[in-house]
């Protein structure tokens, strides 16, 4: 089979009779060729099936590819499908199309070949999703030698960090949530990169993986300290994804087990509400016979009165790629406030 060599600048400049470089201003800066030289070299182009000039030549030249990489640890679908990562991605777009640039998702998925794709994407900098500190990712973001932010975290050097105070947040809603408990509860988001779901007691939050998911569980055991309750026993039921359907067999499984529930704290609004169908459907009132709350504060959880720890992952993701695109020293944590509603006040 004969390969058929792709038409390149030089051709149509002699088929039109010009220099490579005149054929280059035809296209590209036009008013600095004469009009009959700059119809003559479209001709040509359109007669040789000539699609344009590679606009990466350009981009090089100029020292910039235009696109900014977001680095997901997670399948491509997670943007869709997880409200967080689609308010997110949402904001970072808002900055991209602003400045004229693309926005290029890198997924990764742990295997060897992570470092080689991140390696091999043409962007100009990096905006990195919430990961583990050993994620090795890291370091090949860093080998690029490119700008890099990271959401979420694990702080890293040479990396700008945008994220809340999760721990404080997390403590200001456990406190609220479980203040009138006495058999409190945890959803909580995966430990690492495993995604295993299961009930753990006595988790100490040093062992997890996942930064927001480590900072989130130390802030609620802060507010059991605060409250006199004793965290030992408090059982943190993990889910695999950031999902209803998870959050209601995790809180049917709590359920079925038999132990007492009179006060829930769930890391997002998806789990919360996903909590709350499933107490709803045991025949449990919310909040009379168990106090419930989650993270974001989004649409959902206000029609639910549900209490929430507002943050705006819009926000964070619009300053994620304005750091990442323009440069900073460094950023202070995102603004959070704890939104009371009917949820967590038990009558």
């Amino acid at each position: 089979m004969v390969v058929k060599r792709r038409v390149t600048l030089g051709d149509v400049a002699a088929a039109a009779g010009v220099s490579r470089m005149t054929a280059s201003y035809a296209f590209n800066q036009p008013t600095r060729v004469a009009s009959g030289t700059r119809e003559r070299v479209h001709a040509a182009a359109a007669e040789l099936g000539f699609l344009g000039p590679d606009p990466s030549g350009r981009f090089l030249r100029q020292g910039a590819l235009r696109s900014l990489g977001l680095v997901l640890g997670e399948s491509l679908t997670y943007v869709f499908d997880d409200p967080q990562a689609t308010r997110f991605v949402a904001g970072l777009a808002q900055v991209c199309t602003t400045a004229g640039y693309a926005l290029t998702i890198i997924p990764t998925t742990g295997g060897p070949d992570d470092a080689d794709r991140v390696a091999a994407a043409a962007v100009d900098a990096f905006v990195v999703w919430t990961t583990t500190a050993d994620d090795p990712v890291l370091a090949a973001v860093r080998a690029t030698h490119r700008r890099a932010v990271i959401h979420g975290g694990p702080p890293t050097d040479g990396f700008t960090l945008v994220s809340i105070d999760n721990r404080a947040a997390a403590r200001a809603l456990a406190t609220d949530v479980w203040a009138t408990a006495s058999a409190p509860a945890v959803l909580s988001f995966p430990l690492d990169r495993d995604r295993r779901a299961g009930v753990h007691h006595d988790l100490d939050p040093q062992r997890v993986a996942y930064p927001v998911t480590r900072d989130r569980l130390a802030g609620f055991r802060d507010a059991a300290a605060d409250l006199g309750l004793n965290w030992a026993a408090v059982p943190v039921a993990v889910c695999a994804l950031n999902d209803a359907s998870d959050a209601r067999a995790a809180t049917t499984a709590l359920l079925a087990s038999g132990r007492e529930l009179d006060g829930l704290a769930a890391m997002s609004d998806q789990l919360a509400l996903g909590a709350r169908d499933a107490l709803l459907a045991a025949g449990l009132t919310v909040p009379g016979d168990v106090t419930l709350g989650g993270f974001d504060d989004s649409p959902q959880a206000a029609a639910a009165d549900l209490t929430s720890v507002h943050q705006s992952l819009h926000d964070q993701g619009a300053h994620a790629a304005t750091l990442a695109l323009r440069g900073g020293s460094g950023s202070p944590p995102a603004s959070w406030q704890l939104t009371r509603r009917l949820s967590s006040t038990r009558r």
